[in-house]
Order: structure tokens, then sequence, then C-alpha cells
């Protein structure tokens, strides 16, 4: 297992039950790849340095994760495939 960084953006037209539907979906993603979250920084809701399609600001999202490395792709995809989450950046933690 290695240590990752995951750092996402929902969109911010969700509202509060669907913000918690989105960290519980990311986290059954992770536990189904047989990792685990080991920290949550929820940041709220910011501006962002440019627009995405429509949307001027989102809710920032930082997890710490540890994650087998051959996992790291089924991750990113079902990241980028879920529409509430309008950009995402998986890099490895330094040790």
């Amino acid at each position: 297992m290695r240590h990752y960084e995951l750092t996402y953006i929902i969109a911010s037209d969700v509202d509060e039950e669907g913000f918690r539907s989105v960290l519980a979906q990311v986290q059954q993603w992770v536990e189904e790849l047989s990792g685990k979250i080991t920290e949550t920084y929820q940041w709220g809701r910011r501006k962002l340095a440019y627009r995405i399609g429509e949307y001027t600001e989102g809710y920032y999202v930082t997890q710490q994760l540890e994650l087998a490395p051959h996992a790291t792709s089924a991750l990113e995809r079902n990241l980028r495939l879920y529409a509430p989450i309008i950009r995402h950046l998986l890099v490895r933690a330094d040790e």
C-alpha cells in the first residue's frame, strides 16, 4: 500500500445531502479497491481560479489515502465519470 493525496472539487450546485453522498461514494470506491481513507479535509466552498464548464465556484475536499498502486487507474476512472466531481488530482504523497 502506498500513500496518496486526493484533491477534488464538487460542483457548487450540490446540496448538503448530495455533498455527503459524494464523500460516501468516494470512500466506497476506495474501500472496493482494498484501500482506506486516513484523513479528510473539507476546505468548503471556494471561488475557482478559472471557469470549469458552467461553474465558477466549488467545494474543495482533500483526502489522504492508502491504496495499492495498480488500483489508482480504476479510482481515477470513477472520479472522471462521476458528474458531481468537476475536477480531481491524485498524487503520491512523499514518504
